[in-house]
């Protein structure tokens, strides 16, 4: 397995474009890893610390930030404002004709939207970065808490996150996969030695037992294996292409398959949610009322309620996200101008009437499997007595979709070459 891998990765090397993009995402991970270790001027390191120890901060975006959050370092936000604005273009698509219209015109259009995630970016960046610094001046984390310091960390915040953005898009365009993906994966395998050695810990101080261990293990390879067997599955809709006449040559007459993927959505869901989670936090900084309070502290604490909360808000914006980036429509006017056919259903209206119900009863599997998977870490503490699990359900969804999305465009690289794929 070793030797496969090893001469699956000398193959990649041994391309010159294929190599340029992987070399280029590493040196991008390293400036992203070089940012999150630069602390912001003028905060109380060990006030700070003594927030995080409290439970007050939120520990899934300090994931997301591979743990820069914690020491609020340059990229203490990471790309949440980012994910925050794409939520709202989203639902914007949705409400607004003009947006619908862009998303409709192709790279043009998609150009537009992109814009204006961008502007929506850096508004969001500065309000949250100003919560954040409000949040901290109040709980007397500022060396000394001007307006002068305010605005400076805002700036530094804000500017932090718009690098970020950028890394992201020159990862995308440049590199391998999903460049804001990536460094949300990047951030997330950061805290894993941490993990790791936290776990080493409590085992050798003796607050867990062998055993709590070897279960932890057991859990963590299955739900792994899950999470790899239902991104990878699909719902194959057979289509049978008619044969046609063109000049003396006949076409067509083949069969082939629509693959439905359960897991259409990816983990985007479980990102959008876990950033809808963290609004209430936000808003209390600037509006004193007494129930948005009461609703920022249930959301800080992992109750059964939270969860239940969270996995509902996965569920809701796996069903959104799925309606977006697939449509059943589209898909059947297409089969129609190919010359295809569903066997039983007529092109047209029937055939996107189907397909619409085989979608949604396969984003039903997945959608509930999302929700599970990102509220295990409670059902892991529970199990193993292992507390504080950094590497939970929702950071497994979002390593294994990515690093396998990534492996696929490596893969796609590769067989364009006509060399040996990367996966065996």
């Amino acid at each position: 397995m070793a030797s496969q891998l090893a001469g699956s990765v000398g193959r990649a090397f041994r391309l010159g474009d294929l190599r340029r993009r992987i070399l280029y995402t590493v040196a991008m991970f390293g400036v992203f890893r070089l940012g999150a270790h630069v602390p912001v001027p003028g905060i109380n390191q060990a006030a700070l610390a003594n927030l995080f120890s409290s439970g007050t901060f939120f520990g899934l975006l300090n994931l997301f930030a591979g743990g820069a959050l914690q020491i609020f370092a340059v990229f203490a936000m990471s790309i949440t404002p980012y994910i925050n604005a794409s939520i709202i273009m989203q639902l914007l698509t949705l409400v607004l004709p003009q947006v619908e219209e862009w998303s409709k015109e192709g790279p043009e259009g998609q150009n537009k939207i992109n814009q204006w995630t961008r502007y929506g970016t850096v508004m969001l960046a500065v309000v949250e970065s100003t919560a954040l610094a409000v949040y901290l001046r109040d709980n007397g984390a500022f060396l000394r808490p001007g307006i002068e310091e305010i605005l400076l960390v805002v700036l530094i915040l804000t500017a932090g996150t718009v690098f970020l953005m950028w890394i992201g898009e020159m990862m995308t365009e440049y590199g391998i996969g999903n460049g804001i993906s990536l460094l949300i994966f990047a951030g997330i395998i950061s805290r894993l030695p941490s993990g790791i050695g936290t776990i080493v810990t409590y085992l050798r101080t003796g607050r867990i037992s062998v055993f709590n261990l070897l279960v932890f293990v057991a859990l963590a390879l299955a739900i792994t294996a899950a999470v790899v067997l239902v991104t990878q599955a699909a719902r194959r809709v057979p289509v049978q292409y008619a044969k046609r006449v063109v000049g003396r040559r006949m076409y067509g007459g083949a069969s082939s398959y629509i693959p439905i993927r359960v897991n259409q959505a990816g983990v985007i869901p479980v990102i959008f949610a876990a950033s809808v989670l963290t609004v209430p936090l936000t808003l209390t900084q600037f509006v004193n009322v007494t129930w948005l309070h009461s609703v920022a502290t249930f959301f800080q604490s992992s109750t059964l309620w939270y969860e239940l909360v969270y996995a509902a808000l996965i569920i809701a914006f796996t069903f959104f996200y799925t309606s977006i980036v697939w449509n059943p429509s589209d898909v059947a006017d297409n089969i129609r101008k190919q010359g295809g056919f569903i066997p039983g259903y007529r092109p047209g209206r029937p055939t996107a009437e189907y397909l619409g119900r085989v979608l949604e009863r396969v984003t039903v599997l997945g959608a509930i499997f999302l929700a599970i998977i990102a509220v295990l870490p409670a059902v892991f503490t529970g199990a193993t007595n292992i507390p504080n699990i950094t590497f939970g359900g929702t950071a497994l969804l979002i390593v294994v979709g990515v690093a396998l999305d990534t492996m696929m465009q490596i893969e796609g690289h590769m067989l364009m070459r006509h060399y040996q794929g990367f996966i065996r």
